[in-house]
């Protein structure tokens, strides 16, 4: 792909789009250099822990390339979104962990700054799919004054 397909495709992406590309980039990136914490938010029940992060970290790093090329936004949007989905049991693993580090350090600020955050994650992973179900063209922004 050249750099002018590439620029096309960002530039077709609205900033929630992009955002996403982003952060699935980078978090791809991560599974793959620093897998321990990944692999902690697998639960426990799953076999293969490390190659479930790897699998979710190679999916995640295909959908952000797929949503920068037109031809296969579509595709990989849904596949985005589908990805969300099937990690947010790993998020609310996270956040049962973080909710018991707390219980066992309650006076740790970063302990419990880090349950804050898991929790607010939780709400914003639904509003991630939106996003790339609609930059998949799948669903759009209501107008106003529309139905």
């Amino acid at each position: 792909m050249s750099a002018r397909a590439s620029d096309a495709g960002w530039r077709g992406l609205d900033r929630g789009a992009r955002g996403l590309v982003t952060a699935f980039a980078v978090s791809g990136v991560m599974h793959f250099v620093r897998p321990a914490p990944f692999e902690a938010m697998v639960p426990r029940a799953l076999p293969r822990r490390r190659a479930l992060v790897h699998l979710s970290g190679a999916a995640e790093l295909a959908c952000a390339a797929g949503l920068l090329v037109p031809q296969t936004r579509r595709v990989a949007g849904i596949a985005a979104a589908a990805v969300l989905v099937g990690v947010f049991p790993a998020n609310v693993e996270m956040t049962r962990q973080a909710a018991r580090r707390l219980q066992r350090h309650p006076q740790d600020n970063a302990a419990r700054g880090f349950l804050a955050a898991t929790v607010v994650r939780l709400p914003l992973q639904w509003s991630l799919v939106r996003v790339a179900l609609r930059a998949a063209g799948v669903t759009g922004r209501r107008r106003p004054g529309r139905r």
